[in-house]
C-alpha cells in the first residue's frame, strides 16, 4: 500500500509497473502504454494486471490543490481464492491490453478510505488490513474491470501466460532474446505467444524488451548523464550509435541531453 502527494505537474517518466490499482483522490494523471493513452483524475482508478513499461505524467497539481493518489499491489493468490469462493458468474472476456481506467464506485472508495484510516491505528493495522485488502480485490472483481482483473487469478489465462513471458524478459532484458526460446519457456507456440503478448501489452516481445532497456537506461542516466556509452552497454546495446538513435526515437532527445533536462525538471517515479 502506498500514498503519494505532490504539488507539481511532472515531466513524463518511464517506469515498469507491477499489477496494481492506482486511485486518484485529487488531481489528474496521464499514463501511456506504447500508443495507448489513459487519462484519469479524481475519483477514477487505473488497474494494471501485468508488469508493463509505462510513461506517466502528473498533469494536474498545484500548491493547495496537491495531487493525491493511493496505490495497492494486486495479489493473484487473493483473486484466485475469491474466484473459488464466489458463485459462478458469466463475465464477458477482456480483449484489450492488461491495463484500464474506470470510475471508482462508493463501495470501492469506502474500502480504500477504511484501509487508509487503519494507518492511524498501528495496533489494528496488522489484524484488520488483510480483510480490507481482500475486500478491495473483491470490489474490483465485481466492478467494470472484472474481466480484466479476474485473469490475474486464473492459472491458464492469457494474462498469466504473458506475465510468465514478461518475467523471463525482465530477467534477460540485456541479452539477445530468441522468440522460440521464450515460447518454449512459457509453453506456447511462437504464433500464440506473439498474438497474446501483443494483445496484453500492445507491443511485441522484442518491442517490450527495447522499451524496458531504454527505460532502465533513462533512470540510470538521470544519476550519471555523462556515462552514456557505458549505460547503453549495460542495458544490452553493443552499438553506442544504435542506443542513441533508439533512445532519441523513444524520448525525443539524445541520451545526455534528455538526462540533463530531467535533472532540472520536476519528475516522479511511480
Amino acid at each position: 500500500m502506498s500514498v503519494f502527494s505532490t504539488q507539481y505537474v511532472t515531466e513524463p517518466l518511464g517506469t515498469v509497473t507491477e499489477p496494481v490499482i492506482a486511485l486518484i483522490a485529487q488531481g489528474a494523471k496521464r499514463t501511456v502504454l506504447n500508443d495507448h493513452i489513459f487519462e484519469y483524475h479524481s475519483g477514477q482508478y487505473l488497474v494494471a494486471t501485468v508488469d508493463l513499461p509505462l510513461v506517466s505524467q502528473i498533469t494536474q497539481a498545484a500548491p493547495g490543490e496537491e495531487f493525491l493518489a493511493f496505490g495497492l499491489p494486486l495479489q493473484p493468490a487473493i483473486i484466485a481464492q475469491l474466484l473459488l469462493e464466489a458463485p459462478p458468474t458469466v463475465v464477458r472476456p477482456h480483449d484489450g491490453p492488461g491495463i484500464a481506467t474506470s470510475d471508482a464506485d462508493d463501495k470501492l472508495l469506502d474500502a480504500v478510505v477504511r484501509l487508509l484510516r487503519l494507518l492511524d491505528e498501528p495496533r489494528d493495522l496488522p489484524v484488520l488490513a488483510p480483510s480490507v485488502r481482500r475486500e478491495i480485490h473483491w470490489r474490483l472483481l465485481n466492478g467494470p474491470q472484472a474481466a480484466l482483473v479476474r485473469q490475474i487469478g486464473l492459472a491458464d489465462s492469457r494474462i498469466t501466460l504473458v506475465a510468465r513471458a514478461i518475467e523471463w524478459i525482465k530477467t534477460h532484458y540485456d541479452q539477445v532474446i530468441r522468440i522460440g526460446d521464450l515460447a518454449d519457456e512459457v509453453g506456447m507456440s511462437v504464433s500464440s505467444l506473439n498474438r497474446h503478448f501483443r494483445a496484453v501489452t500492445a507491443m511485441s516481445p522484442l518491442q517490450y524488451q527495447k522499451q524496458l532497456r531504454l527505460q532502465k537506461a533513462r533512470m540510470q542516466l538521470i544519476a550519471a548523464p555523462y556515462d552514456v556509452a557505458a549505460i547503453g552497454h549495460a542495458v544490452g546495446y553493443d552499438s553506442p550509435s544504435q542506443f542513441s538513435r533508439e533512445y532519441r526515437r523513444m524520448f525525443g532527445a539524445p541520451p545526455g541531453q534528455d538526462a540533463a533536462r530531467l535533472q532540472t525538471a520536476a519528475i516522479v517515479q511511480e
